[in-house]
């Protein structure tokens, strides 16, 4: 949550709170690249172009700060930035495109996300980079982007959306209550995703084939999948996932697309062929920044600390806190959920005023109620939709307001209990506290004599199940050991060799 610019008071508290909801780490991200009489070129087209004026390039350009100020910035790492550039100067000299070029950018966010414009483009972000576990892994990444550009899918996918998209606004404007009408935008839809699938799995092609002819290890594609999928596992709720979300995702659904990876590889040799590079791509994420970031506020376990705004507040066991700009949510068992933003109000705006505002649908005017939370003036409410209500609690400090938002489907007895348990632990932070908070870091140790992947995890700080996240952020498989001498990922926001 960056500062209090967070985001806008909505009408539909329902509809926001559960789109905030919808995450995932689908590595691959569509962007918008529409522009009115724009002709795909049958080339694709990289960035040294731009100097030449190239419409494509130009337009890729102007993409570029928004997919910045969407993403966090850049994040700036001299030594991981050379990291990054030898593996992808490594995979440019490929003889079928001797003059291709690419610019790469590495992004300053947690999530695990890579993806490519049209234009030569690539972005990584620092989240992608820690979970990998070596050259060979942050190759087929981005030799998987690169595919997407020289195939030009995000042309194709762009020209098949906008297809899909009209499509469907004649359905809704024209032939409303059509049933065969709407069964063939379904369908459409259905051919969409089916596109975006087969595009996901060319590409996967064609980076392993781009990364064994560089010399990198092609079983690493099928390996980074496999830790991506334990990765979603890890932060997913019990019981939260939707199977429609995966059957309409632009990706293959996983297992599938690691066997067909695998499968891909055994064709340039057996499991050892090829290189990792391991002890380069470690030196490079050495004190990488690992969550998030300090202007965004710290997610420790079931804690949310902000030292810029001096407030913290917990969630309880169970849940799982997703810090996103602009706001903060959490999902926890039964199906309840939790968001969390500030606004800036004028004082001379009562708590149960604001309440009453038009940004709260579904209010109940009777449940509004003034209180006192841990000192701060505070008042509280209920609302409710036909499926789900809703507790809103907002807590003044100074000139901000505070906005707690947890719902619950009908029935549910657990909406107060939650909110009253995350309400009551909202804090001021103290100097002290705030001076003391330090952005987690990944830190490369070795492993010495009596240590095991047990005592490893428990030296990681500000993370919840440290054992199951160190065996996933070091690529520990079921049954894998570790030896004395090893290089591994911890944790940490302590600084080496303390």
């Amino acid at each position: 949550m960056k500062g209090l610019t967070a985001r806008a008071p909505t009408r539909r508290m329902c509809g926001v709170l559960l789109a905030a909801l919808v995450s995932g780490i689908a590595g691959c991200q569509a962007v918008d690249f529409t522009e009115a009489g724009f002709i795909p070129s049958p080339n694709p087209m990289t960035v040294d172009t731009v100097t030449r004026g190239d419409r494509l390039a130009n337009l890729a350009r102007r993409q570029h700060p928004k997919i910045l100020q969407t993403y966090g910035g850049e994040y700036s790492d001299p030594k991981l930035e050379r990291m990054v550039a030898r593996v992808v100067g490594r995979l440019t000299l490929d003889p079928d495109s001797p003059e291709q070029t690419y610019r790469i950018t590495i992004l300053d966010s947690p999530n695990i996300n890579a993806f490519a414009l049209p234009g030569g483009y690539l972005y990584v972000t620092r989240g992608l980079l820690a979970l990998a576990n070596d050259s060979a892994e942050v190759a087929a990444v981005l030799a998987h982007e690169m595919a997407h550009v020289t195939a030009n899918h995000g042309l194709e996918r762009q020209k098949k959306e906008a297809e899909a998209k009209l499509a469907s606004r004649v359905v809704d404007e024209v032939v409303d209550g059509d049933v065969n009408a709407r069964a063939a935008a379904v369908r459409g839809k259905l051919r969409l995703a089916q596109f975006s699938r087969n595009q996901e799995l060319e590409a996967d092609q064609m980076g392993i084939r781009s990364i064994a002819r560089a010399g990198y290890d092609p079983y690493a594609a099928a390996r980074f999948l496999r830790s991506m999928d334990a990765y979603q596992s890890f932060r997913n709720v019990a019981g939260a996932s939707d199977p429609t979300l995966d059957f309409m995702a632009s990706h293959p659904n996983a297992p599938r697309r690691i066997e067909l990876a695998q499968e891909r590889a055994r064709e340039f040799g057996p499991p050892g062929t090829g290189v990792r590079d391991r002890d380069t791509f470690l030196d490079g994420i050495d004190g990488m920044v690992f969550g998030d970031k300090p202007d965004e506020g710290y997610v420790r376990g079931r804690d949310f600390l902000h030292p810029s705004l001096g407030i913290a507040f917990s969630v309880p066991e169970g849940f799982v806190i997703d810090n996103s700009t602009g706001e903060v949510t959490a999902e926890g068992p039964g199906g309840v959920a939790f968001r969390f933003d500030g606004v800036t109000v004028a004082r001379s705006v009562s708590l149960p005023d604001y309440l009453k505002g038009e940004w709260l649908g579904g209010l109940d005017p009777d449940s509004v109620r003034r209180t006192t939370i841990n000192g701060h003036e505070a008042a509280t409410a209920r609302a409710y939709t036909d499926e789900w209500q809703f507790d809103v609690t907002v807590i003044r400090v100074g000139g901000q307001i505070y906005r707690l938002l947890t719902a619950a489907p009908r029935g549910s007895d657990r909406l107060e209990p939650v909110a009253r348990a995350i309400s009551a632990s909202f804090r001021v932070l103290s100097r002290a506290e705030t001076a003391a908070l330090r952005p987690l870091r990944v830190r490369v140790v070795r492993v010495q004599p009596g240590e095991t992947a047990a005592t490893l995890a428990n030296r990681m700080v500000g993370v919840d199940r440290k054992l199951e996240l160190f065996r996933l952020l070091n690529g520990l498989g079921p049954g894998a050991a570790l030896s004395v001498g090893d290089r591994v990922k911890i944790v940490t926001d302590q600084s080496p060799g303390a």
